[in-house]
């Protein structure tokens, strides 16, 4: 019971961190065209995030019976999957790279389950295709590995397009009349940008409570539950059907990422907002309505995706449309790098921590 509640703790604090690590994907390019002030922009993100997150479930289902085998994924396991997440996360925003947290906590939860099932790759759900719809199937390859190649070209091309319109709309307008009416536009898609950002970050973290309490009903842990905490116990999913995330883990994972949002990442927001392509409102109204509307799609299919991918190349994109020569292609490397660095890097520190567990005799 005890270790229950630790990864509990864990997993708000990871949501905590993520709050204030991914800030800066939802009010980066509002701060950066200066329609809001950070403080602003950040409160305006805090409240956005929170009713996002209250929006579907299929993010959170998805993490908690679609990628690992749960009989793996015991307290101790899921400790160590979020302890390497944190750490990948407080690493990133130190030096103000916009790194992915979700591919940080699906790194750490492969690499701790991996390791725990010692080496034994068949605890990781790979492929479980839909008896109706192809691409509606479960497992990393569809939910993960697929997105995350498709949302940041998605957001490349799709920033490319909308600005790529805009241009041409208004190539009549006056630089101010632009201005001034995509400054009033860009607080609708800032808004737009906060709530996706919750429909996918918050539920992450409800998906990593709601496994391990399945995890602690299925092991008998919460038999001599008193009847006031009966609330923990999670019933699991009937066949071909997804987990139920009860109302209290939504509540309470909304409001650590509302309060994490509300600290602000000034770090990645000046990585993102200023250093890659000089923003003005209507670049900013472009990503932000590319990005938030690719969010909201893959949040609606269940998928994981990285909301810091999806809004990077998104600014990359309007960047694009603007002219290649605005793009500080030597801030893109670094981020790509990050990119490419972040599951295998979650996902070995996980798989250390837990063979430590092992040695030491907390894992068997």
């Amino acid at each position: 019971m005890t270790l229950i509640l630790l990864v509990i703790l864990a997993a708000l604090v990871f949501t905590y961190i993520n709050g204030f690590h991914d800030t800066a994907n939802s009010i980066a390019t509002v701060v950066a065209t200066k329609v809001l002030s950070p403080r602003q922009a950040v409160m305006l993100a805090a409240v956005t995030n929170l009713g996002g997150a209250f929006i579907g479930s299929a993010v959170a289902t998805t993490i908690a019976s679609g990628l690992v085998d749960p009989k793996v994924a015991t307290s101790e396991v899921l400790i160590c999957a979020l302890v390497a997440a944190i750490l990948w996360n407080l690493l990133t925003w130190w030096f103000g790279m916009p790194s992915s947290s979700s591919h940080a906590l699906v790194g750490g939860l492969c690499g701790a389950c991996l390791a725990a099932a010692h080496n034994n790759w068949n605890v990781l759900v790979w492929s479980v295709p839909s008896p109706k719809h192809w691409w509606l199937g479960t497992g990393l390859i569809w939910k993960v590995i697929v997105p995350m190649i498709l949302s940041p070209v998605l957001g490349l091309v799709f920033g490319f397009l909308v600005m790529g319109t805009l241009y041409f709309l208004l190539r009549n307008w006056r630089p101010a009349k632009v201005n001034k009416t995509f400054g009033i536009l860009q607080l609708g898609s800032s808004g737009f940008m906060g709530i996706s950002h919750g429909m996918n970050d918050a539920q992450k973290t409800m998906g990593i409570i709601a496994l391990v309490l399945l995890t602690g009903t299925s092991s008998g842990a919460f038999d001599q539950l008193p009847a006031w905490l009966s609330f923990l116990r999670t019933a699991p999913p009937e066949a071909n059907q997804p987990l139920a995330i009860a109302a209290w883990i939504k509540v309470l994972c909304a409001l650590t990422m509302c309060a994490g949002t509300a600290l602000g990442g000034w770090r990645i927001i000046k990585t993102i907002g200023h250093k890659m392509v000089r923003l003005h409102p209507v670049h900013g109204f472009a990503a932000e309505t590319t990005s938030a509307t690719v969010l909201v799609t893959a949040a609606c299919f269940g998928m994981p995706v990285s909301t810091t991918h999806v809004v990077t190349t998104s600014i990359m994109g309007v960047g694009c449309a603007k002219g290649f020569n605005y793009l500080r292609l030597d801030v893109v490397e670094r981020i790509l790098w990050a990119w490419i660095m972040t599951i295998p890097a979650s996902g070995g520190v996980a798989y250390l921590l837990v063979k430590l567990a092992q040695v030491a005799g907390w894992i068997q």
